[in-house]
């Protein structure tokens, strides 16, 4: 796996979201990037694949959103932007999410960065003008 790709087009963004499952067995995924950037559409692309059946949207005002799919699994995505302090997760029970063995989607994961799990995928989408790319941070 490399560790940059164009994600500019959807198309693209689907190929790559596909990659990324086959990555490893890894399930949870930190997503970095600026405001409107497209980690939500990345998401989006990668429930696709998951088979999810749910309406795929950003958990902005809710935190965290469940998502289940096909298999009646669950898909859990995050938004922690509006949190405070790391306590603010532990009370949400992020920790518990982690240990669920369902895929995990952390959009502003950088306030809970030393509890990510040591083996997490994370992921910075870049834009500059009408380019953009994913890179594998780790």
């Amino acid at each position: 796996m490399k560790n940059k790709y164009d994600i500019g087009s959807l198309d693209k963004l689907s190929c790559v979201a596909l990659e990324l499952l086959r990555l490893s067995d890894n399930r949870i995924f930190a997503l970095y990037g600026n405001l409107g950037v497209g980690k939500t559409t990345l998401v989006k692309s990668i429930c696709n694949h998951l088979k999810v059946i749910d309406a795929v949207s950003s958990p902005t005002f809710s935190i965290v959103n469940e998502y289940i799919n096909c298999d009646n699994d669950k898909v859990f995505h995050f938004d922690l932007y509006r949190l405070n302090t790391i306590d603010d997760a532990y009370k949400m029970g992020v920790d518990v999410y982690f240990d669920s063995g369902n895929y995990c989607f952390i959009e502003w994961p950088d306030l809970i960065r030393e509890i990510l799990p040591k083996n997490h995928v994370a992921l910075k989408i870049n834009q500059t003008g009408l380019t953009r790319e994913l890179l594998l941070l780790n």
